[in-house]
């Protein structure tokens, strides 16, 4: 069996402004430091221990990845970066300002010329020179390609903490989900707090035990969601920061909330 804990970055310099932020690479906050210091002594403290770590190589979610192994006991576990964990990238629109709402009776080109920003709701769509959800979607697919499902070869019990971000992980989990033919698809794991953990539980089903491990070409896996969005280490932080309607909204979305 193979536990899998998806862990959010902690909060950045870029998640308190209303900005695109995808691969723009701005390091922890303050606060975002606390709280990835905060989650790697709860993992201690309930003797959570890890068999691999993994993290993207942006920086948000590298450190927290390496609080996570700091405070992990010895003998500490592979620390992997993989780049195919990065958050969505959002081309030309990247460090520009946040826009919620589409200006009307304007093409998108337009409005890009312009130096206005919309969020795109449709999954197909993206900003030049960046990626769509299904673009995300792909590569989440291979991350777990390479990431996850080799670890089911080695058999016995083993732990592996991703560390990503928000829209990755909600597309992570749901290509994980895709292996199980019968899981459920109507379940949505986005909208996570910084330094959240959302965590499953695999394993090959039945039919698959037998036949050889094609990393490329995974086998059925039966999948089930046993955490989500656990923030209890967060309890005693405060984010006193007064959020007007932008940065929440930017917020959420970048938590992997859908924009209603």
């Amino acid at each position: 069996m193979l536990t899998v804990t998806f862990i959010r970055h902690g909060q950045s310099q870029d998640n308190v402004k209303s900005i695109w932020a995808g691969w723009k690479d701005a390091p922890l906050s303050e606060l975002g430091v606390k709280q990835a210091a905060a989650l790697g002594q709860a993992f201690a403290k309930s003797n959570t221990k890890f068999d691999f770590i993994y993290a993207s190589d942006l920086l948000r979610a590298h450190a927290t990845g390496q609080a996570v192994l700091a405070a992990h006991p010895s003998p500490k576990p592979p620390f992997t970066v993989d780049p195919k964990l990065r958050e969505q990238h959002f081309g030309i629109a990247e460090a520009q300002p946040w826009v919620i709402d589409t200006p009307p009776n304007q093409t998108l080109d337009a409005l890009f010329k312009q130096g206005i920003f919309p969020v795109l709701r449709a999954r197909d769509a993206k900003f030049p020179e960046g990626e769509s959800l299904n673009d995300l979607a792909r590569r989440a697919d291979q991350a777990i390609a390479e990431c996850v499902v080799p670890h089911l070869a080695a058999g016995g019990d083993l732990h592996i903490a991703i560390a990503s971000h928000g829209l990755c992980i909600s597309e992570l989990i749901a290509a994980l989900l895709r292996l199980d033919p019968d899981s459920r698809r109507d379940i949505s794991y986005a909208g996570l707090l910084n330094t959240a953990w959302t965590r499953t539980v695999v394993s090959l089903k039945h039919a698959a035990l037998a036949s050889p491990l094609d990393a490329a070409h995974p086998p059925p896996l039966t999948v089930r969601v046993s955490d989500v969005n656990n923030a209890d280490h967060l309890a005693n932080l405060k984010d006193t920061e007064v959020l007007d309607e932008d940065k929440a909204s930017a917020r959420a979305f970048f938590a992997g909330k859908a924009m209603p």
